[in-house]
């Protein structure tokens, strides 16, 4: 007897120029945006504090935490709200800003090819980039964006 196909439900998320590839269960939420409380002295991808079931949580830009421009949020722009999986926020959540609505998609192993041609940018929080049916997406490390947000959100915080 053969081991069953292993499907991953797992969400696509629109970003300027690329897209993310994420498991389902690590989004609580997907949102309106809306323009985020600024935080002083916060770096370019720390773009502030937006509500989310009334706490306060830190949204970030996932292409400036990777060294690229600040894209504009476009008229379809949303947040994306990620469960905090080391315990480090205090809000248990973050948000990143995305331009569009993710796509529901069931993933298996063999969908998935790493692209050997991919250089990973110098500390952006990225696993891997994959080939995903004709197109490429990222895989981001969502433990360290939360570490990273964690450090920047305490040093605000002082």
């Amino acid at each position: 007897m053969s081991a069953p196909d292993t499907e991953v439900y797992s969400l696509l998320v629109p970003l300027a120029g690329s897209r993310l590839i994420v498991p389902r269960t690590c989004v609580a939420d997907l949102m309106a945006y809306k323009l985020p409380a600024q935080v002083p002295g916060a770096p370019p991808w720390y773009l502030g504090t937006t509500g989310w079931n009334g706490r306060e949580i830190p949204l970030v830009s996932f292409e400036s935490m990777c060294g690229e421009e600040l894209p504009p949020a476009s008229s379809r722009a949303r947040v994306v709200v990620f469960h905090a999986l080391l315990g480090r926020l205090d809000c248990e959540a973050f948000g990143l800003l995305v331009q569009g609505f993710p796509q529901l998609v069931r993933m298996r192993a063999e969908m998935l090819q790493p692209d050997s041609l991919y250089v990973r940018p110098v500390r952006a929080p990225v696993l891997s980039r994959v080939r995903l049916l004709r197109d490429g997406a990222l895989i981001p490390d969502l433990e360290q964006m939360e570490a990273v947000i964690a450090d920047e959100t305490s040093v605000a915080t002082r």
